[in-house]
């Protein structure tokens, strides 16, 4: 009789031997269980899910110009034939990423950081290549054995992510960690792309440049999101440069003027529409309401939601819309499966109207999870309040979550109510001068630093008379961090 274990070893076995492929960019085999057909049905599916998540992004002019960038360059790759999708997102995190069947994302927050169609085209170029040597499906490949092998355990009970599971795949796609090896063969291949449209290879130079800038400014303890979900050796930099060399490679193209005129208006930083954090205070002037976050605690605010957590990491709070009225609301989230609920109360928060009650929910990897929710209703919107930890430690934090579902109240600060987005404004330099003096005289609502970082140049570098330069006006209502 085979018994189960010698049946998944042979069955593995047998997957490994069939789940081989080539490699359309390199020629060579590579495991592969993902066919073509299922790559481009989960990267099409993956889309629609950041497409809703994210909309179309508010300038179809840089649009059009991105795509007007990224097309020839996927016209020459090994894989022309592809839907390729092009989108800009409205995301200031400095960031862009593929998706498998060749959708490929750049956020506004990674166009203020270039200065040049160049830099542009080298990531492109270099997003192009994760898809046409097949990256994803390759690691996803790998992450589908490890489930059969060992079985995977969510991090949270699937009752504590409301909200979260429509998304739950197209962002596994994109935090799927590349190896050092596609990373460098990704930026061989874009390399070859953009040399075959003439751009100057000292592009994709600059933006790693710009990377590390950015990875200094934030302190060097956290990331650009291209960086963490791109991981690169420190010697990333002198590795493309002796590449460079070595192949010889060549382009005339850098673009300068007509890159960073596009950018003009161009949002810039968080949109403080959608929420912003002030003195540990969170307010959304688009929803009107305001809340207190604990003391020291992290927090994120993200379209879906706005969360915070301890140093320690052993506790979450977390705010979402819900549907329907509160006490519908907490019934529903009362009778989930595995969930035990006490009982719903009513009341109210500042005046609105609420439904409160506790739970405990067995998890995979954490035992037993206790926690609170209130759902409370405003401006014709249903709010759930979440907080939990461990069975053990909700004594310690009930308090600090009482308070913060207690400090949810109306917005009614006028100036508050009326915050805009700060924006990149294009100006021509009129003399000699540095980015120190420019910053001054502008009054800017950024740091110099931040303006240096962002033009590519440093504070004490002479900006000839004639320069094209980014400066950000409006003001300031997300703290700098």
């Amino acid at each position: 009789m085979i018994t189960r274990s010698l049946r998944l070893i042979l069955t593995l076995g047998l997957i490994v031997l069939g789940g081989c492929a080539t490699n359309p960019a390199t020629g060579k085999r590579q495991l592969m269980l993902v066919s073509e057909g299922q790559e481009a049905a989960m990267g099409k599916e993956a889309d629609a899910q950041f497409h809703a998540l994210y909309g179309d992004f508010p300038d179809p002019g840089l649009q059009r110009y991105v795509e007007s960038v990224a097309r020839p360059l996927a016209a020459v790759s090994e894989r022309p034939g592809l839907p390729w999708t092009f989108r800009v997102i409205d995301d200031p995190q400095v960031n862009a990423f593929a998706l498998p069947g060749g959708y490929i994302y750049v956020t506004r927050g990674i166009l203020a950081h270039m200065n040049s169609e160049a830099e542009l085209a080298g990531v492109l170029g270099h997003e192009i290549g994760h898809v046409t040597a097949r990256h994803s499906a390759s690691a996803q490949s790998k992450q589908m054995l490890g489930m059969v092998g060992l079985g995977v355990g969510m991090i949270l009970s699937p009752t504590l992510r409301e909200g979260g599971d429509a998304l739950s795949q197209a962002f596994g796609l994109v935090f799927l960690k590349f190896g050092r090896d596609q990373e460098s063969q990704s930026d061989e291949l874009g390399l070859r792309y953009i040399v075959k449209k003439d751009y100057n290879p000292e592009g994709i130079l600059d933006v790693f440049r710009t990377l590390d800038g950015v990875t200094v400014a934030a302190g060097g303890d956290r990331l650009p999101n291209w960086l963490s979900t791109h991981p690169a050796p420190p010697n990333r930099l002198a590795d493309m440069q002796r590449i460079i060399q070595e192949q010889g490679a060549r382009g005339t193209r850098v673009g300068r003027s007509e890159f960073i005129q596009q950018l003009d208006g161009m949002m810039f930083g968080e949109n403080p529409r959608e929420g912003f954090f002030r003195d540990g205070v969170f307010y959304h002037p688009d929803m009107a309401f305001r809340l207190n976050f604990p003391r020291d605690w992290a927090t994120q605010n993200e379209k879906q939601g706005v969360g915070g957590m301890p140093s320690s990491k052993d506790a979450m709070v977390q705010l979402t819309l819900a549907r329907g009225e509160p006490q519908a609301a907490a019934q529903e989230f009362a009778n989930q499966q595995g969930l035990q609920a006490g009982s719903i109360e009513r009341g109210n928060v500042n005046g609105l109207p609420a439904s409160s009650l506790q739970f405990q929910v067995q998890d995979q990897q954490s035992g037993i999870l206790q926690g609170v929710v209130t759902f409370l209703k405003h401006d014709g919107k249903t709010f759930q309040l979440l907080g939990y930890t461990t069975e053990a430690r909700y004594g310690a934090y009930k308090t600090s979550f009482m308070n913060w579902i207690r400090s949810f109240d109306r917005l009614t600060d006028r100036r508050l109510l009326s915050a805009q987005p700060m924006r990149l404004k294009i100006e021509t330099v009129r003399s000699l001068t540095t980015m120190a003096n420019l910053a001054r005289d502008w009054n800017s609502p950024v740091k110099a630093e931040s303006l240096a970082l962002i033009n590519a140049v440093s504070l004490s570098e002479s900006l000839p008379s004639g320069t094209l330069v980014k400066r950000v006006v409006g003001e300031n209502f997300q703290q700098e961090r």
